[in-house]
């Protein structure tokens, strides 16, 4: 076929047609034919429908962006650690094992100037509260350790991250001014030495944090055992059960005279019964699956949190809340660190052994503290600290330079100068002896950087390695002798076990705290 020429002034050639559609017409300029067929319009409805899907689209994600930038332009974050080093990887959010500090400062800055001035908090403030949240691998249980604010420990060698000004170790302080010179990252790594584990995250709130949590949930029920007030907090309430929140919220866990025999560990007990509490209302109210008071509650926990660079993201803040809305809250143990009267000062408290290295032990190991015998989770071996193994070659430190004390729980007076002489003839000459509670289990017990030392000694008395633990609070080596070790060596691999009352009780529980007798009104 030969195609016209081309005389558009232009220079351009005519569009292409099929042969089917030029057989229709004699006119090329015409083109297709009329009966083929116009180009369909799109109905009326569809173009509505279309448009205001597409704008349904845009709200929705406008409205996602606006919460993503204003919660992530709430959070404050701080560094993770005050110089100590981790020797673990960190940790998958949504699948691992994950051990989260939790604090409340006490800093009287901006909207906290209410509760007082900047002479009330020193540096970077103290730790109103202090609890270690456990999630376990499974999401299947929570253990929340408490630690009284008033319990003496070693702070280890910090450097402020602002200053990078190194503050030096510190022996038999408060916990809650772990933080005050150096920041939260000291507070963290004062846990680490004290447990034998290692954090991976951690959350700080203010004192408004509680009361406006509480009043997104719509306020939280408490159970006093008699009608209270307390002068200080301005504590008020009536015997039974209350609903609190905000400021009333706020005074029911900073309380410290209010419950109790009005010391650190009835405070400790009534914020446990909060949290309790909450968590119940959070989860029977569907809060965790509704966007809309997850929101609200974010909002609300954001504004007033800071948090470690790691978790500083909301997709991270979501997916460790996801990880907790079906954890049966009988699986939530709230349990407070086994403290005695302190020695140096029995206003303070010191670590009751063997209940505190015990309990340190199980958290290592991963156990269910609502049922310990239960099989640990499989990851549980992976992060577990490593137990010390007797030293095969000869020590590499001086036998006689080691400080070895023998605390006699056995129930026979007589075994404490045995063990003495055995191990002084082993050439442990600096021994000296403790006085001691009965105890069932035999157990050794190590300071800092005496592990080697504690195997030794173990291996020398006959107690399986299982059984040498470290404990903050031991200075040396301590040989904690139990019935067992009453007559001869003690029971092989039998691990201390728990106290019996180490859980002060689950989310499952509702409790009525008990009322200070000297605050209780008529």
């Amino acid at each position: 076929m030969v195609r016209p020429p081309d005389n558009r002034a232009d220079g351009t050639a005519p569009p292409v047609r099929s042969a089917a559609a030029a057989r229709h017409t004699a006119d090329a300029a015409v083109g297709p034919a009329r009966h083929l067929g116009a180009a369909r319009r799109t109905p009326k409805w569809l173009k509505i429908t279309t448009g205001v899907i597409a704008v349904l689209l845009v709200g929705v994600i406008a409205f996602g962006a606006y919460w993503a930038i204003r919660l992530q332009g709430n959070i404050t974050t701080a560094p993770l650690s005050a110089g100590s080093m981790k020797s673990e990887n960190a940790v998958n959010d949504s699948t691992d094992r994950m051990q989260i500090l939790i604090l409340g400062s006490d800093t009287r800055d901006g909207k906290n100037s209410e509760y007082g001035n900047s002479n009330d908090s020193t540096g970077y403030g103290h730790s109103d509260v202090m609890m270690l949240m456990d999630i376990s691998a499974d999401n299947k249980r929570v253990n929340v350790i408490s630690f009284p604010r008033d319990l003496l420990v070693d702070i280890p060698q910090c450097t402020d991250p602002k200053t990078h000004k190194v503050y030096p170790a510190q022996s038999g302080v408060m916990i809650n001014s772990a933080m005050s010179e150096a920041g939260i990252g000291c507070a963290v790594d004062t846990v680490n030495k004290l447990t034998g584990l290692q954090i991976d995250h951690f959350m700080m709130a203010d004192f408004n944090a509680v009361k406006e949590l509480s009043n997104a949930v719509g306020g939280v029920q408490v159970c006093v055992s008699d009608a209270v007030y307390d002068p200080d907090s301005k504590l008020r309430l009536p015997k039974g059960t209350s609903t609190v929140q905000g400021e009333q919220a706020l005074s029911f866990v900073r309380t410290r005279h209010a419950f109790g025999d009005g010391g650190d560990l009835g405070r400790i007990k009534a914020q446990q019964g909060f949290l309790s509490s909450l968590t119940r209302k959070i989860k029977d109210d569907g809060t965790l699956t509704n966007p809309s008071r997850m929101l609200g509650i974010a909002d609300a926990i954001t504004k007033n949190l800071t948090i470690d660079e790691g978790l500083a993201s909301v997709p991270t803040l979501l997916t460790v809340a996801n990880r907790l809305k079906n954890i049966d809250v009988g699986k939530v143990a709230f349990v407070a660190t086994p403290t005695v009267p302190a020695e140096s000062d029995p206003n303070r408290l010191q670590l009751a052994e063997p209940a505190a290295s015990q309990l340190f032990t199980a958290m290592r190991n991963d156990v269910d503290l609502t049922d310990p015998t239960a099989k640990p989770s499989a990851t549980a071996t992976a992060r577990a600290t490593a137990k010390p193994t007797p030293s095969a070659a000869a020590p590499a430190y001086d036998k006689t330079l080691q400080p070895v004390t023998v605390a006699n729980g056995s129930g026979v007076p007589a075994r404490t100068q045995a063990i003495m002489q055995t191990l002084q003839g082993a050439g442990f000459t600096q021994v000296g002896q403790l006085t001691a509670q009965p105890v069932a289990k035999t157990a050794v017990y190590y300071g800092a950087n005496f592990a080697d030392v504690a195997a030794d000694v173990a291996a020398l008395l006959g107690v399986a390695p299982g059984q040498v633990l470290p404990a903050a609070g031991v200075a040396g080596v301590q040989v904690y002798l139990g019935a067992d070790f009453a007559n001869g060596a003690p029971t092989a691999n039998a691990a201390p076990a728990l106290p019996k009352d180490i859980v002060n009780q689950t989310a499952g529980d509702t409790v009525c705290q008990k009322a200070n007798p000297e605050l209780i009104t008529r």
